[in-house]
């Protein structure tokens, strides 16, 4: 037993070492060259304790490109949407975890070990920013197309394109769509989120398991 816990000791603070150099170790190294037209797109990233967002602002050409929303019945042509709120995650948690009092073992025992992944899209009027969990960057149109490149290959495409999960939801403005690639706790919705945020041209740490470690490394480096 003693053993064990020597171990189990070893364990953790190989994750606590890791997690701390992954915050505090930049990726990439060195900062993106801007284009031309630098902060023309203003991107906003969304955390709550356990997970992080990343929000596009609405204009007609992110509303084309992401047109199969509003055939899903999401009020994207709505005067008053802002933005597409979207996240990479978990298929159990993010599905049968709407609140935390419905928290249940096998999503947890999931998300710790590997599970298929879902995208979630919400749609958002005006987002309060500066906010604690809210930050915005200002990135180019090289960037910003670059970034939606990326979201759009997260979606998992059926013969019809990207494929609802129905009868999921936790509101009237929000899906889910089958998502590409697993989740895990190493591998799972920040990580997601600071790989989009280091294609838009921004930096983050080298590994960032936890909104907390995301949100230092881009205060940071940017």
């Amino acid at each position: 037993m003693r053993k064990f816990l020597r171990y189990l000791a070893m364990l953790v603070g190989a994750v606590l070492l890791a997690a701390a150099l992954g915050t505090v170790v930049p990726r990439p190294l060195w900062p993106a060259a801007m284009a031309e037209g630098e902060g023309t797109r203003h991107i906003l990233v969304l955390k709550n304790p356990i997970h992080t967002d990343i929000a596009v602002p609405l204009d007609d050409n992110v509303r084309r490109r992401f047109a199969f929303l509003a055939d899903a019945g999401l009020p994207i042509q709505a005067t008053e949407a802002r933005y597409i709120v979207l996240g990479w995650g978990g298929r159990a948690f993010y599905l049968e975890t709407p609140t935390w009092s419905q928290l249940k073992a096998e999503p947890v025992l999931k998300a710790l070990t590997v599970d298929a992944s879902v995208m979630h899209v919400d749609v958002a009027g005006a987002i309060k920013d500066p906010h604690p969990d809210v930050a915005g960057f200002d990135i180019d149109e090289a960037h910003f197309a670059a970034l939606l490149d990326y979201i759009a290959a997260s979606f998992q495409q059926g013969p019809n394109g990207p494929m609802v999960v129905e009868n999921a939801g936790y509101s009237t403005y929000d899906r889910f769509y089958e998502a590409n690639g697993h989740f895990n706790a190493l591998v799972g919705c920040n990580t997601w989120t600071a790989a989009g945020l280091r294609i838009a041209g921004l930096r983050t740490g080298w590994w960032n398991p936890l909104p907390v470690s995301l949100w230092w490394s881009m205060g940071l480096y940017n």
